[in-house]
């Protein structure tokens, strides 16, 4: 048997939203989501427990089989942890490039920096601000790491995909270590402002990365080794450092694809076969792809229904193709994370429509495809997100992780 879960990120929307139905998701040209869902069991996933921000990390944790209310410890170590930063007693934190103009977050991705010009501007920060206890990582594209002391921990910190187009003031640090956060992402500025790497930008018409904007502190994670939590070895295929982490931590296998961005142009192609080679090696692959979320970011709806239909049709078909030639059955997961709506720019903690293909029990279970309205006409049920592996892998049954 083997094991895969999809997850086309932060692609589902806010139903109320959308009278007639017609989120990006149902939008889509998604012929094969649609006929696997049509044949396999659907209902709601709880990726965001209760007190939970929902974020990227909290709502992955979850479909990983973790319960983010008990080991979650903040987004930057999961990020760490794929950069093979050994954080010992120190505290990481994510550490955008950012695009900040009049007090107001303008960018939080610094206009999609690439990874090159981000490398100079983390290296510029180092000699600047680094010291023995302060170092900067680069990441990909916008997303870096910072790790310091373990005082740095306690502070209150947002964000900055929240505060798009609003003032930045209202939501700098706060608590014991804030002021010291702040002096710190002050400083940041006058190392970037005359950068030639912004220089260039500006240049060119492009955002420059005027500030580092530090959140989602936290200490090292203890993850059960994957083989423990469900007794599966695999593999974990995303451009993001945030999904790579939990992989690692996990004791799975990370497959680095070329050309694997996290955005439009990533390699859909390169993502689907190699999620076919890990399966000729191991039982279990988890695909993930961040279009579809920074769509939802942008508040581009029609580039982000072309997201989930390139989801639908350059990854999800040639693997489904795949395995059905190799004769092997097996249990597919689609889900979102989280939903990052149109109208909001950012992540919310509604449940997500997911559904689950076996490929030995083909009968028709429903109708109307894969879409927010088509889950919400099929049932009401919802499911405790970490329980979702135990669900996959016949670990447990549907009544018994359903949340009354």
């Amino acid at each position: 048997m083997k094991y895969i879960i999809a997850i086309p990120d932060g692609a589902s929307d806010q139903l109320q939203a959308y009278p007639e139905g017609d989120t990006p998701l149902r939008l889509a040209a998604t012929p094969t989501m649609d006929t696997l869902a049509d044949h396999a069991l659907a209902a709601w996933a709880q990726t965001v427990p209760n007190g939970c921000h929902p974020g990227s990390d909290v709502a992955c944790l979850s479909i990983f089989g973790y319960d983010p209310a008990r080991i979650y410890s903040g987004r930057a170590p999961l990020e760490a942890a794929n950069l093979g930063i050994d954080l010992e007693n120190r505290v990481a934190f994510r550490c955008n490039l950012v695009t900040i103009h009049e007090g107001r977050m303008k960018e939080f991705t610094a206009g999609h920096i690439t990874t090159p010009e981000a490398a100079a501007l983390i290296e510029a920060l180092n000699a600047a601000l680094g010291t023995e206890t302060l170092r900067f990582y680069t990441g990909v594209q916008y997303r870096h790491i910072l790790t310091a002391p373990v005082d740095y921990l306690d502070a209150r910190c947002t964000p900055p995909h929240d505060i798009l187009e609003r003032e930045t003031a209202p939501h700098l640090p706060e608590g014991p270590a804030g002021p010291t956060i702040r002096e710190l992402m002050e400083r940041s500025q006058a190392v970037l402002a005359g950068h030639p790497v912004n220089q260039k930008r500006i240049a060119a018409g492009k955002p420059p990365a005027t500030q580092i904007w530090l959140w989602g502190q936290g200490t090292k994670p203890a993850l059960t080794p994957y083989r423990e939590r469900c007794g599966l070895e695999g593999g974990v295929i995303s451009a993001v450092d945030l999904v790579r982490g939990i992989g690692r931590l996990a004791g799975l296998e990370v497959i680095v694809v070329p050309g694997a961005t996290g955005l439009m142009d990533t390699n859909y192609e390169g993502k689907a076969a190699a999620a076919l080679e890990v399966l000729q090696r191991k039982p279990f692959v988890c695909v993930h792809v961040e279009a579809t979320d920074e769509m939802g970011h942008a508040g581009d709806a029609v580039r982000k229904t072309q997201a989930i239909t390139d989801f639908d049709q350059r990854l999800l078909r040639p693997v489904v193709e795949g395995l059905r030639r190799g004769n092997e059955p097996f249990r597919l997961l689609v889900l979102p994370d989280h939903p990052t709506p149109i109208a909001l720019r950012t992540h919310t903690n509604e449940p997500v429509p997911f559904f689950l293909y076996d490929s030995r029990d083909p009968a028709r279970r429903g109708e109307g495809g894969y879409s927010e309205w088509a889950v919400r006409h099929r049932t009401a049920q919802r499911v405790t997100g970490h329980r979702l592996i135990d669900l996959l892998t016949e670990q447990a049954t549907l009544d018994e992780i359903l949340i009354p």
